[in-house]
């Protein structure tokens, strides 16, 4: 059977892959390691990167699952039947869902903090700092507001592609859009701003190091959601009438203008109140509130910032469910909303662990890191750059050509230079590079 669900539009398939892959790890990690890294020339590589590795990656994916018009399990069965290659399917289902057990335990604490900010109980705090450790050390809040933070995605993806992630993407990212835009006006015309737009996007060469360069080229895969074959899922949904190169691209740039965007609207207000940019859970749950309480009308800002983060968190959630529900759905759509409710439970007690790993499970560590570190580091630095690697070998050496190049035609004319240059990277460029980002990430290089 194939998928008998479609996207609408071209506009709601891009702005939920866009929602994919735009992150709260693009958005508050991003733009730091940018501004410690040369700023505008560390930006440029992740540009260029993009368009060596990403762009070729995502592409590989939606010829994948336009073609086969099946989820990430069947899709590779499809082309390889009785092979071990299916198993890229397999990791990429398994991968979603360690990520969405862990995700989620971070999409709790948005939702916590959006919550107190809504209703005051963020304002006047003594020490930001102190508030963060409490929060996620709590046994009972953790787990409640991870719960909750998964109720949301479940009864989004339980209502399908049209009715959910479509309709649910095609709000939240335009308002992530218009948030950002509030933000960085009001950021912009702070006193000192343009110090933090110098951190941010000055071209600064010397700062590049060997560390920034292998950073870049990974996150120029790992923030267009490639490697865990959700990509693959979304565009099974896809009309051959749909342009895939020019979708790919549509993607690559929105993924590229957010990051941008949030730089401008953070560093700018973190220089202008003295502030000191931080990486990680840090810069958006203790130095951000830090920032705002000291600007007028700054828990109005704070309150946008939170929704913000929370939107980039659920639509990147939304595509982790959806590939686990497809792929046990197999395109009988009628089993979506019980598939989705049992996934999402099942995800749910399995993220507990991660959500008690900073309170009462802190104590128990696996090779020197926490449960939830743990999870992270087996996602991040794994399982991601494998898929990536697998994808990277499968779809131009196991796919016919002929069929490679019919998907580049479908909704596009003249794509036969672009299709030899994007079949020569995917198929020599594209996995070097991958094998060597993979080598950086486990740590021997």
């Amino acid at each position: 059977m194939s998928q008998n669900e479609q996207w609408t539009s071209k506009i709601g398939f891009i702005l939920a892959s866009a929602g994919s892959a735009i992150g709260i790890g693009a958005i508050w990690k991003l733009p730091y390691v940018a501004g410690t890294s040369g700023g505008g020339a560390f930006f440029l590589l992740f540009i260029l990167f993009t368009a060596v590795i990403g762009l070729p990656l995502l592409l590989a994916e939606f010829v994948l699952g336009r073609n086969t018009q099946k989820e990430a399990i069947r899709a590779y069965e499809a082309v390889a039947p009785n092979s071990l290659w299916k198993g890229i399917g397999y990791l990429g289902v398994i991968t979603c869902f360690i990520l969405l057990s862990f995700y989620s335990v971070v999409g709790g604490w948005i939702l916590q903090y959006l919550f107190a900010s809504v209703t005051g109980q963020l304002n006047g705090v003594a020490d930001y700092s102190a508030l963060f450790g409490s929060t996620i050390s709590n046994p009972l809040s953790a787990v409640i507001s991870q719960f909750a933070f998964l109720l949301l995605t479940i009864i989004v993806v339980a209502r399908g592609i049209q009715n959910g992630i479509e309709k649910a993407n095609n709000i939240l990212m335009p308002g992530l859009f218009i948030l950002f835009i509030a933000i960085i006006i009001r950021s912009l015309t702070l006193d000192g701003a343009m110090e933090g737009v110098k951190f941010f996007l000055y071209p600064d060469f010397t700062k590049l190091t060997s560390e920034s360069i292998l950073f870049a080229m990974g996150q120029a895969f790992f923030s267009l959601s490639v490697g865990v074959s959700v990509m693959v899922t979304y565009s099974s949904y896809l009309a051959k009438s749909q342009n895939l190169p020019k979708s790919a691209i549509s993607i690559a740039g929105l993924n590229i203008l957010i990051s941008l965007l949030a730089g401008l609207a953070i560093f700018p207000a973190v220089f202008s109140m003295g502030g000191e940019p931080a990486e990680g859970p840090g810069l958006l749950f203790v130095v951000l509130p830090t920032i705002f309480e000291q600007l007028p009308f700054g828990a109005v800002f704070q309150t946008l910032f939170l929704a913000l983060f929370l939107f980039a968190t659920l639509t990147s959630a939304f595509s982790m469910l959806e590939i686990i529900v497809a792929s046990l759905a197999k395109g009988e759509s009628q089993k979506r909303v019980k598939l989705s409710w049992g996934a999402g439970l099942l995800i749910f007690v399995v993220g507990i662990p991660s959500a008690l790993s900073f309170g009462a499970l802190a104590d128990i560590m696996i090779f020197d890191k926490s449960i939830f570190d743990a999870a992270d580091f087996l996602v991040s630095n794994i399982l991601m750059p494998l898929g990536a690697l697998l994808i990277a070998l499968f779809v131009p050496w196991k796919m016919n050509k002929e069929v490679l190049i019919e998907e580049f035609k479908h909704g596009s004319t003249n794509v036969t230079r672009w299709f030899s240059l994007w079949l020569l990277v995917i198929r020599y460029v594209a996995p070097v590079l991958i094998i060597v980002v993979f080598i950086n990430m486990l740590g021997f290089i």
